[in-house]
């Protein structure tokens, strides 16, 4: 794919946020630049196992289960074998 149809992809990306973000909400472009294909997706092309290599699952953890056992459920479902979490915020 050129560097073109990637910029592009990319500014679709960005406008399709904007849309979701509500009317009125814009984006400043002060230049276009061309976009690297060495340096990263834009996001809607991004391989699924780059998600799971590089990426975060963000979980709402009920009550009840540990954050320990909800990591072992998770590296299990995804079939990796590092994960962890960042913080555990206990029900008072």
């Amino acid at each position: 794919m050129s560097g073109l149809d990637v910029t592009r992809l990319g500014r679709e990306f960005i406008e399709s946020i904007g849309r979701l973000c509500g009317p009125g909400e814009k984006f400043l472009v002060k230049f276009e630049e061309p976009t690297d294909e060495r340096y990263g997706w834009v996001p809607t092309m991004r391989p699924i196992d780059k998600y799971i290599q590089y990426g975060l699952v963000l979980l709402d953890k009920p009550p009840g289960p540990t954050s320990h056992e909800v990591v072992a459920w998770v590296k299990r479902i995804l079939g990796v074998s590092k994960a962890g979490h960042g913080g555990t915020l206990e029900p008072p």
